[in-house]
């Protein structure tokens, strides 16, 4: 007898959250197998993160050992909006987020996005910074518990939890939504505008955060964390101080805040996740009435390199241009680059000399109190920080860079192009940073010095990361999210930066050194010299790691291909 095609051979499993928490184990358990570098690398996670929760434990938990209300709500407060913020933005700029399931892998699959969505977000809830950031405020529960008894401690819990679905939840909405953002070359520099607002944002909030601690006044600080304590970013954390401090009451509407806040968190990140499922792109109207003009290889270039040679190296500068320009992954790496420009100088320069103890003073006496040489470290760490994109540079091609191996690129002319095209973006960046910096500290004299350790920063740290990416190469998830990261690869991307960072440093110190010794005669010297020393780092870091990348190349294809 013939059976209806309509009919179903069985009984069909209904989908849970649990499901996708085991895939995600699994996969993890697939990606670990035989790579034992990954291994020990997601160990070393594992105990850093481990370590600084410790930190976190000790500080939330000491007004509960001192029997200090006080210090127990300001703590709570501003620990955990800080830590709100932290998982807010660390992953834009520089951790990533684990995409171990990405969620371009389910779009053929019938699923409904709230069955995808709590799938997702389950499975995001299995990793070393959750189990971090859980150890960290389990504190808190400690300090409700020491001041309020076991019902404010078992409020503290129900508060810890909900803050670290908020955290999550934060994450994933605000990095899946920025990952659209950054998709559409349409709206590709909202997200530069946004994230360079929140920088400039920061130095202010640190200016009147330290200025108020100054003056000790414990009694406005503690308005302040009273009105944080009712926001998103404080009200989870609070809720076990309230009922310690006799305000049962207000538990109940901050954890009612809590939920809200996640319920439309998610919302968000639903409608998003379409988004990155299907892969969508606004390509913008195609533009009409004018005809393209000259050949099929002059169209290839993009207008800002009109002036390369029609070669091989040309060819890869032009190709490394538009990658730049177009590649949702590599734009957000630009982005941090801003963020860290405006922000670093800033702070180091600024930020402690206006410090005025009334708290009313705009701008004080930055230009007096800074010097050539504590500009030239600030600006030797802003160099640095911008050379460090390129310390995994081949993982942005990942399996793509069979072509440049079959077509046999020699591996110096690789790097020229790569550090020129990177270049073409970043240096006149850091030369506007030193325009406004001058500006802002009253000494345009001090352009000079300010560009000169910028550029002598940036050569040596492009030579230096042209030998890590070769060494340290390392596969990025194949994904449309420009800011996911595959779990042990975070620990990588860590390691290898910083180890980038104090190599490209010490290369460095000579200008620094030279700006203690020669005093007024530096500001003549800095910017011939930092260009100088800049310029033939760069190529002396491409000359010598381009043998090595002759030597490397099918290792550096097998280090860089993702595994599926």
């Amino acid at each position: 007898m013939a059976v209806a095609v309509s009919a179903p051979a069985g009984s069909t499993r209904r989908v849970s959250a649990r499901h996708f928490v085991r895939l995600k184990l699994r996969v993890l358990g697939n990606n670990f197998r035989g790579q034992g570098w990954r291994i020990a690398l997601f160990v070393v996670g594992v105990v850093v993160g481990l370590w600084f929760a410790s930190g976190g434990f000790l500080v939330l938990a000491a007004p509960g050992f001192a029997g200090e209300p006080r210090y127990a709500l300001l703590t709570a407060a501003f620990g955990g909006g800080l830590l709100v913020l932290g998982w807010l933005l660390l992953p834009l700029v520089f951790f990533g987020v684990d995409e171990t399931l990405d969620p371009a892998r389910f779009a053929l699959l019938p699923l409904p996005r709230r069955t995808l969505v709590t799938g997702l977000y389950a499975a995001a809830l299995v990793s070393v910074p959750v189990l971090a950031t859980l150890v960290a405020v389990s504190g808190l529960v400690v300090t409700a518990g020491a001041l309020g008894g076991w019902p404010a401690a078992l409020v503290a819990v129900v508060g810890v939890v909900a803050g670290l679905l908020l955290c999550v939840a934060t994450s994933r909405a605000v990095t899946s939504a920025f990952a659209t953002i950054l998709r559409s070359r349409r709206v590709r520099d909202l997200a530069a505008v946004l994230l360079a607002a929140v920088a400039a944002l920061l130095g202010p909030l640190q200016i009147m955060v330290m200025a108020a601690a100054r003056q000790a006044d414990w009694d406005r600080l503690t308005g302040v964390a009273r009105v944080v304590g009712w926001t998103p970013f404080g009200a989870p954390w609070t809720v076990g101080i309230d009922v310690a401090e006799g305000r049962a009451s207000a538990a109940p509407v901050k954890l009612l805040i809590t939920a809200l806040t996640i319920g439309v968190l998610l919302l968000w990140w639903s409608r998003s996740l379409e988004s990155a499922m299907v892969g969508a792109v606004s390509a913008g109207p195609a533009r009409g009435g004018r005809g393209t003009v000259g050949g099929a290889v002059v169209q290839l270039f993009p207008r800002m390199v009109g002036w390369i040679p029609r070669d091989r190296f040309g060819a890869l500068v032009a190709r490394e241009c538009r990658y730049w320009w177009r590649d949702a992954r590599r734009r957000a790496n630009l982005i941090t680059i801003a963020v860290v420009g405006i922000f670093v100088p800033v702070m180091v320069n600024l930020g402690g000399s206006r410090l005025a103890v009334d708290g009313g003073q705009a701008f004080g006496d930055a230009g007096a109190n800074s010097s050539p040489v504590l500009v030239s470290l600030s600006m030797l760490f802003v160099g640095v920080l911008a050379s460090m994109t390129l310390a995994n540079q081949f993982g942005f091609d990942g399996s793509a860079y069979a072509a440049n191996l079959v077509a046999g690129v020699p591996g110096r002319v690789e790097l020229r192009a790569r550090m020129t095209a990177f270049s073409i973006y970043v240096v006149p960046l850091l030369g506007a940073v030193a325009v406004i910096l001058a500006t802002l500290l009253g000494h345009p004299g001090w352009l000079g010095v300010m560009a000169g350790a910028l550029f002598a920063a940036y050569g040596s740290g492009l030579a230096i990361n042209a030998f890590g990416s070769v060494l340290g190469a390392y596969a990025l998830p194949e994904t449309s999210n420009p800011f996911a990261m595959n779990t042990g690869t975070g620990v990588a991307k860590s390691f290898l930066a910083l180890l980038s960072m104090v190599a490209s440093a010490a290369a460095a110190v000579p200008m620094v050194v030279a700006a203690a010794l020669l005093g007024d005669l530096w500001l003549w010297l800095a910017l011939p010299i930092g260009l100088a020393y800049g310029l033939g780092a760069a190529l002396l870091g491409s000359y010598l790691a381009g043998d090595v990348l002759d030597r490397r190349q099918p290792e550096l294809l097998a280090a860089v291909t993702p595994r599926r």
